[in-house]
Formats: structure tokens, sequence, C-alpha cells
């Protein structure tokens, strides 16, 4: 089985990620049937220390910079995260490197055999895309003899494929409201629902929340019997400079004082280094050596694209996956902190699934312009849909088809001290960067169109 191969099979499988209705088989939320397949696997979950995440924004980034630090260290960590940029392949992340098309196929190829008999049996439902994906993780982490794994939740927490790891640590990044359909339409319930991952015995590390999704978490704890660390409670971190490539911060904690260089940008990024770096300590504390060299080299050399990136500096040209209004909030601070610019020119694309209305007006129009276009992701919104909701706010907009030409117009139409900055929407992130870096996407000729799915 070729690379090509490997992924019509996995994508012929049901994919929550896909347009509903698309997969041969109804979803079924129910963990007994990924048991089943990694018991039929021998369990490879259960034999790497494992650090959890969950929240609704910066999980990605502080898992990153977790492994980052753990590879410098030497414990050659795998790193599982969804969704992908350019290539399935980056979500199972072995020591730095994304697994090969080789290793890819032949995980599958190995695996196909138990899933289809699972499958033809049916009594627990049918393994999905994503769950073929975690099993994929876990068995190539073992056969790497990965020192760690860090696994980052797909959706939600208590019902994810991933929640069937014994972690030593779980981590909860920021919680707000997102995917509302499926994990609830208050902070609380979301908070209730990624909780589900806390486990006895291990130790539970929790970024800044609001208060009622902090109690939620603290609670969670109790019932389990866990210890309960807030970042913010340990450390204080502090901003020293910027530049275009990375910021330099202090964080003072009870263990000692440090100065690191990430080249991550944004305020929320500072917030995700520190609960890192706060995850970290504690894996020292349960016994795992991680020294203070290894922290400054990770933070320095971790790789997490397409958040608030610099794909051009003339004009200058900033990308950002912010994909809900909490992010987007974020990302218009970041904007105002950390850039200087006479107009900002937007180019935007959301997901229909997305609250589009409150994600438009996150962002100020004063000096602006602003182009929208949509991702070939199916679950991408019309621009005839964008403009439509700009209208609202009585904000002319530009309409163009594609990300390449919406980039190109910005490109054209931006002044020397312009920014451009394209978001709403990892797909869109994606297929700028593409563009802008003659990155060959990843088509799969099985979906309409030959569209990517990330």
């Amino acid at each position: 089985m070729n690379y090509n191969e490997s992924l019509e099979k996995l994508l012929s499988l049901t994919d929550s990620e896909r347009v509903s209705g698309r997969g041969q088989h109804t979803r079924r939320y129910d963990l007994t049937r990924m048991r089943v397949l990694l018991d039929e696997l021998g369990n490879p979950h259960l034999n790497t220390p494992t650090v959890h995440i969950t929240g609704t924004k910066g999980k990605g980034s502080t898992a990153a910079l977790i492994a980052s630090v753990l590879s410098s260290q030497g414990y050659k960590p795998g790193l599982f995260t969804s969704p992908h940029l350019h290539t399935f392949r980056e979500r199972i992340n072995f020591d730095g490197e994304p697994i090969t098309a080789d290793e890819f196929a032949a995980l599958i190829e190995d695996i196909w055999p138990v899933l289809t008999s699972i499958n033809h049996d049916g009594s627990h439902g049918f393994i999905t895309t994503f769950e073929l994906l975690t099993a994929m993780a876990f068995l190539h982490f073992e056969r790497k003899k990965a020192g760690f794994q860090i696994v980052e939740v797909g959706l939600g927490g208590s019902l994810d494929s991933t929640n069937v790891v014994q972690p030593q640590v779980c981590v909860f990044t920021s919680i707000s409201l997102d995917h509302t359909a499926i994990l609830g339409d208050t902070e609380e319930k979301i908070a209730r629902d990624k909780s589900g991952i806390i486990k006895d015995g291990c130790v539970v590390v929790t970024s800044p929340q609001q208060p009622q999704v902090m109690n939620v978490i603290a609670q969670a704890c109790q019932d389990h019997g866990t210890a309960f660390v807030q970042s913010s409670e340990e450390c204080t971190c502090t901003l020293s400079s910027a530049d275009l490539y990375g910021q330099n911060f202090d964080i003072v904690a009870p263990w000692g004082e440090f100065s690191f260089r990430t080249p991550l940008l944004g305020a929320h990024q500072l917030e995700n280094a520190t609960t890192a770096l706060v995850t970290l300590q504690v894996l020292n504390e349960l016994g795992f050596t991680v020294t203070s060299d290894s922290f400054a080299r990770g933070f320095r050399s971790v790789q997490w694209p397409g958040r608030l990136e610099v794909l051009s500096e003339d004009p200058l040209l900033i990308i950002d996956g912010a994909h809900n209004p909490h992010s987007i909030g974020k990302l218009k601070e970041a904007l105002h902190d950390y850039f200087q610019f006479r107009r900002v020119v937007y180019v935007l694309g959301f997901s229909s699934d997305k609250n589009i209305s409150a994600m438009i007006q996150e962002l100020p129009y004063d000096n602006a312009e602003v182009v929208v276009t949509r991702s070939r992701h199916p679950r991408s919104a019309s621009v005839e849909t964008l403009a439509s909701e700009f209208s609202r706010l009585g904000v002319s907009v530009k309409q163009l088809d594609t990300v390449n030409e919406a980039v190109q117009y910005a490109m054209d139409l931006a002044q020397p001290d312009d920014l451009i900055a394209v978001t709403g929407s990892l797909f869109v992130v994606a297929e700028a960067r593409e563009f802008l870096l003659n990155i060959p996407p990843e088509l799969y000729p099985s979906l309409d169109a030959g569209m990517p799915i990330r």
C-alpha cells in the first residue's frame, strides 16, 4: 500500500471534520470501539508517559511547546495534534518530524484488517477517520519508543477518541464558546465535557480561565482526588521585547527566574508558554528530568506555523488561524500590540458552522480594507454569505472566490505602511501559506473536486 492508497482508505471512513453525511455511517460518540481497536493492537497507548491537553484555544501551541522542550531534553516525544495545515502526516509527529509517507501507509495497512473486523461486527458503531488516526499515532509512538506522548484532544474531552490514555498530567488551556452544537452552549457545559479527561492519579494544570470555568475544573479535580495547579498562581510572565519573528519574556516562578525567547507571537502565547512551563515543572516533580536549559532551547526552537506568522515583510503580511470570537479578539489585540501599520487589509474566510457574525464584529474597520474569500474546504462559507454579514455592519467588501486570488489582490492593494492580515479559518491560512511559500497542497481525489480536507 502506498501513501495515496492509504489516504483513500482513511477518507473512506466517517469523518466528522467533513460535511455531515459524507461518510458511510452516522457517527456515534462512544469510546468502546476505540478501546476494542487498541486492545487488538496491544494497547500501545498505555506504554508511554503521557501529557493530555484540552481547551478551546492554545492547546496546539501549548502541546508544541511542551513537545519541543522534551525533545531538547532528549526524550524523543510523540506529538499528536489536529487539524493539519498541509498534509495528514503533520498530525503524527515524532521528535520534531512528521511521520513519513511510508510509515503512514504501513500503519494503515497493519491496522486495516483489525478495523475491518470491528466495523463488520458493527455492535459498537464504526471506526471513524479521527479514531483511526488516533490509533495510528499511539502505535507509531510505541514503535518509535517515544519517551513521551503529547496528545491533543480532537473535540471536547469526555468522548474524544484520545480519552483512553492514562496521563501523568492533564492540561487545560483557555476555554471559551466553540462547537456549541456538540459540547454545549455555555462555558460551564463545555468545561464539564472537557473535564472528562481528568483521571485518578494525574496532576491537572490549567491556564487562566473564567471563574465559572475554573470552578468546573476544580470540582472535577476534587471528585477525582487529583492535584490542581493554576499556572497564573504559580508564575508571573512579563514581555520584555518583541520583533516580527519572536518575543522575549521573563517568568518568575517559585523554582526560579527565567528569560526565554519564542518565535510564537502574541500575549496569548506568553500564557501558553507559562502553562507549558508549569506542566514541565510538574513532570520534574514527578521524577522526569527537564532542565532550565531545555526549557530555553525548546521554547526558542518550537515550530507551530499559521499562528500569528509573518510570511512577508514587503508588504507586511501575517496569517493567523483564529476561528472563533475569542481568538479573533486575541488577534485584534496582537495586531495593535505587536505591529506598526497605517491601514490593515483583511483577507477573511470562515467556516459555515462558526459564529461568523460574532467574529466579524470583533475586528475594527475604521481604517481598513476587507477582502472576503473561501477555502476549498467543503465547510467554508460562501463569499456571498460573508458579504451579506458585512453589509449589516455597513462595511463594503471585495469578493474573491479563491484564497490565492484574495491574497494576491491584497498584496497588490497594500501600500508600504499597510498590514495584510489573513485569518478566520485554519483552512484559509493553510491555502495562503501554500500560495506564498509554494507548498503543494495535499489533494484527495475521492472527494468532490479533489478538495483538501484538513
